[in-house]
């Protein structure tokens, strides 16, 4: 009998311990909501101003420009506004929730290099090596009539001016990724111009090389786990495919939306994770990343990367070069920088920096107002990504929000952890 007893204690044991860890795992990934109008009062921003987000994100739904989206506003640490409206899955009746996942694409690049500058910090590497150090194939990389005047170094990877052109998807690893690249001639002299480029591709090799770990293992440890972002993964579990947000085009009257083929969602788990674009996410999780950037490397006073690494990253590394996809921008390393606010970057600060994504995702910090932007929508086939009025439009009423509200310098208990 006494033997029994032990069984039973220890199978309550067992559960209990279980049910306290799914509670921490579902606290991690536990959304903040739209905070109350005094709340938001408190970091200077309107909530009544902040409630006409949701309110035009639907109007876009009505307009067959999305099949739903998930906003997030965040000021001096605090979640202000995250809201999900319409639907993850049309087909199915699947509505969004604040907790959908998503293939956030090219905002996978500040990631990827937030990782190259930990490993800076730490004295492994040097963004002016060259990339021929770590990864010997691209000793004999060439132009097309010669041999470039200028060796490619790691910065020229993280600011897009490599002249390395080709496919910003992975291959079965990334070894292989690399050694097509490196036989492709490149498309201008190292450091001349700005092309778009799978430049964090190389650059996720690197960080292979160098940690001796793979390139999602290091970023699972070194970013991820520290900060809880515990939906982002270059492979959705099984059990969260049904809050992955599916990927909509137009449809062919051009007054109706239609599944499209997510060539990022098809490749998970059959290709090597793609430094370029293969993360999917959250955008509370999302929101962790941005506030350890805007926090100069730190999150619950942990030390991520540090402070002067962040300064590269977000400040302009291209000069007077034409870059990025919109008017008025220039390059970090790894990071699209406002350098002149104009059209849909109209309402943002100078110095503002962050990335899009091919599927219209979005995800910005404005640091002189101390605020955070995440817009995440699922579509293609509708022109420019980083110029949409989805964009425009979220990011003006945000910062309505604050002309709205009288300022103030209190701070709220409710902070992006």
């Amino acid at each position: 009998m006494k033997s029994l007893h032990n069984v039973r204690v220890a199978a309550c044991l067992l559960i209990l311990t279980t049910v306290v860890a799914m509670q921490v795992v579902a606290a991690d990934r536990r959304p903040q909501v739209s905070s109350p109008p005094s709340e938001a009062a408190k970091v200077g921003m309107g909530a009544s101003v902040l409630a006409r987000i949701p309110e035009r994100m639907h109007e876009f739904i009505a307009e067959k420009q999305i099949a739903g989206a998930v906003t997030l506003v965040a000021r001096r640490s605090q979640v202000v506004h995250l809201e999900a409206v319409g639907q993850a899955d049309v087909e199915h009746n699947r509505p969004m929730t604040t907790d959908s996942i998503f293939a956030i694409a090219s905002m996978t690049k500040p990631i990827t290099a937030t990782a190259v500058m930990i490993l800076q910090d730490e004295g492994k590497l040097s963004v002016d090596d060259p990339v021929a150090k770590y990864l010997p194939e691209f000793k004999s990389v060439s132009l097309a009539d010669g041999p470039p005047a200028q060796t490619i170094t790691i910065r020229h990877l993280m600011t897009h001016t490599s002249g390395i052109g080709g496919s910003q998807r992975a291959e079965q690893s990334l070894r292989a990724t690399v050694e097509v690249l490196a036989k492709q001639p490149l498309r201008f002299e190292p450091g001349s111009k700005w092309q778009y480029s799978p430049g964090l591709t190389v650059c996720g090799r690197i960080i292979e090389v160098v940690s001796g770990q793979s390139y999602d293992e290091f970023l699972k440890h070194r970013i991820f786990t520290p900060l809880k972002m515990v939906d982002t993964s270059f492979t959705p579990k099984p059990d969260d495919r049904n809050r992955l947000a599916l990927l909509y085009k137009p449809g062919a009257d051009n007054r109706s939306i239609e599944l499209a083929s997510h060539w990022l969602a098809e490749d998970a788990g059959q290709r090597a994770p793609n430094p370029s674009g293969g993360l999917f996410s959250t955008a509370s999780d999302m929101a962790k990343f941005y506030q350890m950037i805007l926090n100069g490397g730190e999150s619950n006073g942990r030390r991520i990367v540090s402070a002067a690494a962040v300064k590269q990253m977000t400040q302009l590394q291209t000069g007077d070069l034409t870059s990025g996809f919109t008017p008025g921008n220039g390059w970090g390393l790894g990071w699209c920088v406002v350098r002149e606010p104009q059209g849909v970057t109209g309402m943002l600060s100078p110095g503002t920096y962050g990335h899009g994504g091919a599927f219209g995702t979005q995800g910005w910090v404005d640091p002189h107002r101390q605020m955070i932007f995440v817009l995440m929508i699922q579509r293609t086939g509708f022109g420019n990504s980083d110029a949409s009025d989805i964009r425009k439009e979220f990011q003006e009423i945000a910062v309505k929000a604050i002309e709205a509200a009288p300022d103030s310098h209190s701070t709220s208990s409710t902070t992006i952890e």
